[in-house]
């Protein structure tokens, strides 16, 4: 048996080459027609069979072999290593950016989808062209799209889409696209959407520690207006709303500068990492007591935080990630607002 007779490629589908041939290896496996420990051809073999790059199959083995599929012997070539396939899951995951709390979100999703998927990890950075491009390239080749969308736009402000994104967005069949993290994309047609709302989260999760937070005389709200990775504007909106009912004196900066003015009675409230870290060191070098003297809120939760005892709003990313793929694999449809706490340690 020729195993290239069984690969059929079409020349007019979207599906990247090399994922037809994986798809179709892996469906002949099932099929029955290739068996545990068939010799397959070597890779200069099949792209000249299939008038295809080395390249492209190169990639297909390598997925193959990723997954435990095929594997390869020095000196003999490639083999058929596995016939008990369950059918897995091809998922697309694109995340705006590398942070310690968007792979938490991740890693939990992974753990929980289980192993019988296969999830392809892609970070656009908050761009725009860099999104489209790869939601272009994968188009049509997954079962699922799991997206995150959080962009920048051309003044390096905050938004949730653009017209370019909800339309590329659209073209994704309903019951494929998972929205998550952003509920704030016009798309309907009950798709599954796994959300948090920036808003209202820190409204009410700041209401959790109002007791806390009224002892000191002045809320600072350190909001970067036009970082790297840019925040929504409703994080800003629901302190102004929590400040205004509480009747408590704030103030909003875009970063924390180096030598500021800090009173005794001032609370801040960070999101970025390096923000609460200068502020941290600055605390200290003026021997204020961080918790009596200057308190300290942080935007999202990490293990490091826990350890220096700073007091946390956050969502639970754990249950973001694991709530996102339980939807997925009991077949649900569907949004989901994340949890949203007030974690309180020894910095207020």
């Amino acid at each position: 048996m020729e195993i290239h007779k069984f690969i059929k490629l079409d020349e007019n589908s979207r599906i990247p080459k090399y994922q037809q041939i994986v798809n179709a290896v892996i469906y002949n496996i099932s099929t029955g027609n290739f068996k545990i420990d068939y010799k397959i051809p070597s890779i200069n073999r099949l792209s000249e069979d299939l008038y295809l790059s080395r390249d492209t199959v190169e990639k297909a083995y390598s997925i193959l072999k990723e997954r435990n599929i095929i594997t390869s012997i020095r000196g003999k070539g490639f083999y058929i290593s596995r016939t008990k396939l369950i059918k897995k899951l091809n998922i697309l995951f694109l995340i705006n950016k590398l942070s310690w709390y968007k792979m938490e979100i991740y890693h939990s999703f992974l753990n929980s989808i289980g192993p019988n998927a296969y999830i392809d990890l892609h970070i656009y950075h908050c761009d725009e062209s860099l999104f489209l491009n790869l939601l272009s390239k994968h188009e049509k080749a997954y079962d699922y799209y799991v997206i995150m969308p959080h962009f920048k736009t051309e003044n390096s402000e905050y938004t949730s889409t653009t017209v370019a994104v909800t339309q590329a967005m659209n073209k994704i069949p309903k019951n494929k696209l998972i929205i998550l993290d952003n509920k704030q994309i016009p798309i309907e047609d009950n798709i599954i959407t796994v959300y948090e709302d920036f808003e209202n989260d820190i409204n009410n999760a700041l209401e959790k520690g109002i007791k806390k937070i009224s002892r000191y005389k002045k809320i600072i709200l350190i909001y970067p207006e036009k970082a790297v990775y840019p925040y929504p504007k409703r994080i800003k909106r629901g302190f102004m709303r929590f400040c205004a009912k509480y009747n408590l004196d704030f103030d909003i900066l875009n970063r924390v500068y180096d030598d500021m003015i800090l009173l005794q009675g001032d609370l801040f409230i960070t999101i970025e990492e390096d923000d609460l870290i200068n502020l941290l060191e600055q605390i200290r070098e003026k021997e204020f007591v961080l918790g009596n003297d200057i308190g300290i809120i942080s935007y999202n939760d990490t293990p490091l935080k826990a350890l220096l005892g700073i007091t946390v709003i956050s969502t639970d990313f754990r249950i973001m990630g694991e709530t996102t793929a339980g939807m997925i694999l009991n077949n649900e449809k569907g949004v989901y607002k994340v949890p949203f706490n007030f974690i309180e340690r020894k910095s207020v």
